[in-house]
């Protein structure tokens, strides 16, 4: 009796030890069913997508000096009017027109601590982020040099400075140039006498 009560325990446990790994295999093979759907979906998440190939529009800068085919007389003309536009007055004292040199009055493109320090950033190489600038303003100076009878060339030099505040006095120091404030007057002067400023180029990143 002892013998056949053993003998239908084994019985028992292996039935229900075969019908749990059954159904662990089941659902199992559910989830991965249920995996392999998912990861073919065509709005997958996962899915990678192009957006151009890394490919951005990149703004080349103007050739410094810049080479001009019109006559003196003519390059000075719209050097004064695109002078005008961007609210740059003209040194007249440091000026030479007739000899084609044109040099401007300081230009105060920025004041007050809180935007000075970012906006001088972009005109210039600050050699310490540390200071506290309260001003920026930077002056151009212009040339037309002859190449010939027909051709120019139209360079600008930007002499940039930022103001610091010490609490007891302030002092304006003379920073290298970004070029950008020289970029800034080419690319204006070139849409003035109608240069084409189709430059950009793909770039890959």
């Amino acid at each position: 009796m002892t013998i056949r009560l053993l003998i239908a325990v084994v019985l028992l446990s292996s039935f229900i030890f075969a019908q749990q790994e059954k159904g662990v295999d089941t659902q199992t093979k559910q989830i991965r069913a249920d995996s392999d759907r998912i990861g073919s979906r065509p709005n997958d998440v996962g899915r990678s997508f192009d957006f151009g190939k890394g490919k951005t529009k990149v703004k080349e800068r103007l050739p410094n000096p810049l080479t001009v085919v019109a006559r003196r007389d003519v390059l000075i003309e719209n050097i004064m009017e695109t002078l005008d536009e961007m609210k740059l007055i003209v040194d007249e004292a440091s000026s030479r027109k007739s000899e084609g040199l044109i040099v401007t009055q300081p230009f105060v493109f920025a004041k007050g601590s809180v935007i000075t320090a970012n906006e001088l950033n972009r005109y210039a190489i600050l050699p310490d982020l540390n200071s506290i600038w309260t001003r920026g303003r930077y002056t151009l100076t212009i040339e037309v040099q002859s190449i010939d009878g027909i051709r120019n060339y139209v360079s600008v030099i930007a002499k940039i400075e930022g103001r610091t505040e010490s609490g007891v006095s302030s002092e304006w120091t003379t920073l290298q140039s970004s070029g950008q404030a020289e970029e800034d007057f080419l690319r204006k002067f070139a849409e003035k006498i109608g240069i084409n400023l189709n430059n950009e180029s793909d770039n890959q990143k």
